[in-house]
């Protein structure tokens, strides 16, 4: 799997530090199924992420969030949003 935007490689940077089992990650894995994060570690996760890009992930989205590309895509969304606004 090769990165293909800063924001992948930084996502998974932070989805490594979390992944204390050292599952193999993939675009696909889920969250909780695949990578066996419970709910402490997702926002855990979670508030790494908004430390790091200075944005808020709204609570109302994180269950839609259940794979690595689809919490890639909201972040790549919410700062392309923060930038123009």
């Amino acid at each position: 799997m090769q990165p293909t935007s800063a924001t992948e490689i930084l996502v998974l940077e932070l989805i490594t530090s979390f992944n204390k089992k050292s599952v193999p990650i993939s675009l696909s894995s889920t969250f909780a199924r695949d990578l066996a994060f419970d709910s402490l570690t997702v926002m855990d996760l979670v508030a790494a992420i908004e430390d790091e890009y200075d944005l808020i992930l709204p609570l109302n989205m994180l269950p839609d969030l259940e794979t690595v590309q689809q919490l890639i895509n909201a972040v790549e969304a919410l700062v392309k949003a923060k930038h123009h606004a």
